[in-house]
């Protein structure tokens, strides 16, 4: 079951622990760039502000935004700003989601979020703790996928491996960090290919943040998977 006041909570440990973080850089250092290519630091601040708006606007009732188009522009447009800029905004806009969703009376119904993807309201926080610490890995600031709660890499795990589970594109695979096990890929009797690795190696191909370098894939070569 979804503990949707759980992941509000966690979600305000993983801002802060990014805000503590990106404190510490300086002007010139929000403009370097990221690990997400095409974008700077100050990307990847700018969308995590934008985001927390989106989510105020799903759990409103609104569209998640008013266009790909107008989102792209928005991240552009922030992007430059100076450090303490970029700090008020991410701050900012996570009270504006903190405070909608103590608004929100009821979890249970079904909002739409970009390009018709529907979901559950109770999990729109663990949506947005997603953003906030994989983008906080992203940043390139000392934060790995190995720093992140154990709790949630199981769960992003859980999700994103139900995220390819069917796709014709993946073979059927089998992973396993050696205590816990996931299926995905095409559905099949038997697994084509049993990956394994340590659980943040598992989050981070899955997640398109590492190549799996450090996973050894039985019975056929580590499949490659779709873009998220």
């Amino acid at each position: 079951m979804i503990d949707h006041a759980h992941d509000l909570a966690s979600v305000r440990d993983a801002t802060e622990r990014l805000l503590n973080a990106v404190g510490k850089l300086d002007n010139a250092s929000v403009t370097e760039s990221s690990r997400l290519p095409g974008w700077t630091r100050g990307h990847v601040l700018a969308h995590l502000a934008r985001n927390a708006d989106a989510l105020v606007n799903v759990l409103e009732g609104r569209p998640m935004y008013v266009s790909g188009e107008a989102r792209d522009a928005d991240i552009e447009r922030d992007a430059p700003r100076p450090l303490d800029a970029q700090l008020t905004d991410v701050r900012e806009s996570a009270v504006r989601f903190q405070d909608a969703s103590a608004a929100l009376a009821d979890w249970s119904r079904t909002v739409e979020l970009r390009g018709g993807i529907t979901d559950s309201a109770s999990r729109l926080p663990f949506r947005r703790w997603v953003e906030v610490e994989l983008h906080h890995v992203d940043l390139g600031i000392g934060y790995e996928l190995e720093d992140l709660p154990a709790q949630f890499t199981e769960r992003e795990t859980d999700f994103l491996a139900a995220r390819f589970a069917g796709h014709p594109d993946v073979p059927p695979t089998r992973l396993t960090d050696g205590t816990r096990a996931w299926s995905t890929g095409r559905e099949a009797g038997e697994p084509e290919v049993t990956v394994t690795g340590p659980p943040a190696d598992l989050l981070g191909w899955l997640a398109g943040r590492r190549e799996g370098t450090a996973l050894s894939a039985e019975g056929g070569p580590l499949p490659s998977l779709p873009p998220l």
